[in-house]
């Protein structure tokens, strides 16, 4: 029997268009579903989109709109992500307003119900409407948050339904030292062990409808809403159809690995708020949650809050999908916050895809084809190519260092071109040159595997030069001045 793989990225929010930030996210984890595919695992891919919140109904009320139709356009435009920046097309597309959706979360709350871990209060926060979280004197800076600093803090005074969050301390702690591999990076898991050492407060998952309308009614009262976070984070498992298909549910994630892909901010709400919920339902724990730095643009964080976001729309309609994948891959850090500008963008595509890997390819092919080199008989078997990167995929999850060894490739080939120059050997040793240009197929064709979970149009354009024995029709990636 096949072992299972469940991968998932957040769902983000639908108050503004996508922006490279999520582009990263989504990538990533497509690149590790190819990768588990390409190891005969089964794969269930989710994303989607989280769609109520007072965000979102901000938002809806400045454009004079229900907020159901305000979210469904926002809604098709991440789903648009999926043919844009070629993700794996199996991919399941959850909206957290999906009917489905929204019977898993009332399920779910009557579940943490009827186990002791929901109860009512009144009670007073500070509230950054941008993190959609309570936050503590601590955490603001001049009174603000220190992600959405353009927005104010908001007060909330008024009776609510409380997560007995405090409840969950000593099992989370036990959960941490259990699986020391649960949080990746290191330094991630060791912000989430210190927040949950420092004591757990219950917090708020429900909002006065009065006030908030615009969420999923709670079972059995409707004055009032679930709060956003508490009713997304429940698309991990709505998606696999739980409660009500239990084959997929215990397929995928009791008997699977899942693994959940977020950005920094996203760290507390994955790693502790939904393991907390999880065992307040009864229900099996995430395996790992793997955290991404921010993208930031000139230095400042790029956030649609903020209005200084790039679009992945319009850097694909520039250089194509496959120089996006290429760049969010390898040149923003696995884990740490990196800088993205399009100037830098721009110098990297033409010193690595047009001048590097493109300009290998057309000529490498160009000499076999021309030479005449039979090479009938090169492997394509992913299994042992893919097992090369095996490390970084199943263990530490650091594409980068997948990325640096494909690249490492690109410059080994150039460099045996320029050492036993083909082009010139053929002339007095054609046979040597044929076994060099054989060699060189070889490792084009090792290249071409280990690329395809990073870009898989790329990798499957080289395939079919190899296969058909022919040059690109046109270069793989063309100069841009």
């Amino acid at each position: 029997m096949k072992s299972r793989q469940y991968i998932t990225t957040t769902l983000p929010y639908v108050n503004a268009q996508p922006h490279v930030g999520f582009a990263m996210e989504i990538i990533r984890a497509d690149a590790l579903a190819r990768y588990y595919r390409s190891q005969n695992y089964d794969v269930f891919f989710n994303t989607g989109t989280d769609e109520h919140g007072i965000k979102v109904l901000q938002k809806a009320e400045e454009a004079d709109l229900e907020p159901q139709k305000y979210v469904d356009p926002f809604a098709e435009s991440f789903k648009g992500l999926i043919q844009l920046l070629h993700i794996s097309e199996d991919i399941h597309f959850v909206r957290t307003t999906d009917v489905r959706h929204v019977a898993a979360a009332q399920e779910f709350w009557k579940r943490c119900d009827e186990n002791g871990f929901i109860y009512k209060k009144n009670y007073q926060s500070k509230y950054c409407v941008g993190c959609e979280l309570e936050k503590t004197d601590s955490e603001l800076t001049d009174g603000r948050c220190d992600i959405h600093t353009n927005q104010d803090i908001e007060l909330i005074d008024e009776e609510n339904y409380f997560f007995k969050f405090s409840a969950c301390e000593d099992f989370l702690k036990k959960f941490y030292t259990e699986n020391p591999t649960f949080v990746i990076p290191d330094f991630r898991f060791n912000e989430i062990k210190n927040f949950v050492e420092g004591g757990l407060q219950d917090f708020s998952i429900s909002r006065l409808k009065s006030k908030m309308s615009w969420g999923i009614p709670v079972p059995g009262d409707n004055d009032h809403v679930m709060y956003v976070w508490f009713d997304a984070l429940i698309n991990y498992i709505s998606t696999l159809g739980w409660p009500t298909d239990l084959n997929t549910f215990e397929e995928f994630w009791s008997e699977g690995l899942p693994i959940q892909y977020a950005g920094k901010d996203n760290l507390r709400q994955q790693s502790a708020m939904w393991q907390a919920m999880l065992y307040a339902a009864g229900l099996p724990n995430t395996k790992q949650v793997v955290i991404n730095g921010f993208i930031n643009s000139g230095g400042v964080k790029m956030s649609k809050s903020l209005g200084n976001v790039i679009s992945p729309y319009d850097v694909v309609e520039k250089y194509g999908a496959e120089a996006l994948r290429y760049y969010l891959l390898r040149h923003m850090n696995s884990f740490e916050d990196s800088d993205m500008t399009m100037e830098k963008f721009h110098e990297a595509y033409n010193a690595n895809l047009a001048n590097g890997i493109g300009n290998l390819v057309q000529r490498l092919m160009k000499m076999i084809v021309s030479y005449e080199v039979d090479i009938s008989d090169i492997n394509f078997d992913h299994a042992p190519v893919s097992s090369y990167h095996s490390d970084h995929f199943e263990k530490d999850r650091d594409l980068n260092k997948v990325m640096d060894e494909i690249w490492r490739l690109v410059g080994d080939m150039d460099q045996f071109i320029a050492e036993h120059e083909p082009f010139k050997k053929i002339k007095i040793d054609k046979k040597g040159a044929h076994i060099d240009l054989h060699y060189l197929a070889g490792e084009l064709s090792r290249l071409a595997i280990s690329l395809y979970p990073m870009m898989p149009v790329t990798a499957a354009k080289i395939q079919e030069c190899l296969t058909e024995v022919k040059t690109p029709e046109q270069p793989l990636f063309a100069r841009k001045d």
